[in-house]
């Protein structure tokens, strides 16, 4: 395990010279595979914020670069994210329960810029972009004056999710915002990034 947090940080240490020197690119050469896991807050916007509350999503995703080749990382992430009906949408509405379940397949690319900070600790800015196709379960209950049957929806939607955040090699903080048709939402997560191979 030493061995390859030590690696971690070398394939990072190649990548980032990459992009801080592209015109003259070092020579060494890393090839890796990473599992991550996070956790964070959903927090729903637009139409979404009218009816739902802020909620709560997990992730794990899988990572692969070649720094010889791929001057980012391409993954894989799966998730789970919940958001519970609005006390206000309650009030206005005739709904006793609403909520939103969201399992998002997303394939994407991750960028790692420059360092912010060299010193005991490396800040590493990050940028990832995603593409996602996403099972959606909505849980439609009603008041019993409202003379309204209870019913779920089960979706499918296409969409995509735009991501800003710091590294600390094996710690992240992660910002984004993802959008789908009548479903919009911005995402803070915590996550911890691990090497599952590596080879330089």
């Amino acid at each position: 395990m030493k061995r390859k947090f030590v690696g971690y940080i070398f394939l990072l240490i190649v990548l980032v010279s990459q992009s801080t020197f592209a015109s003259d690119p070092p020579a060494s050469k890393a090839v890796g595979l990473f599992f991550a896991t996070g956790v964070g807050a959903r927090i729903p916007v637009g139409q979404f914020a009218n009816s739902s509350n802020l909620g709560y999503g997990l992730m794990i995703d899988f990572s692969y670069t070649d720094s010889d080749n791929l001057p980012l990382f391409l993954f894989a992430r799966f998730g789970y994210e919940q958001f519970p009906g609005s006390q206000d949408y309650y009030q206005e509405s005739d709904y006793s329960n609403y909520s939103t379940t969201v399992v998002p397949v997303s394939l994407g690319v991750r960028y790692y810029f420059a360092p912010l900070v060299e010193s005991a600790v490396l800040l590493i800015p990050v940028v990832e972009a995603s593409a996602s196709y996403s099972y959606f379960h909505i849980l439609n209950q009603f008041k019993s004056d409202a003379n309204e049957s209870n019913y779920e929806e089960d979706l499918w939607k296409f969409g995509g999710t735009f991501s800003l955040g710091i590294s600390m090699f094996i710690l992240e903080i992660m910002g984004s915002y993802s959008y789908y048709e009548s479903n919009q939402y911005v995402s803070i997560n915590l996550n911890v990034r691990l090497p599952l191979y590596i080879n330089f």
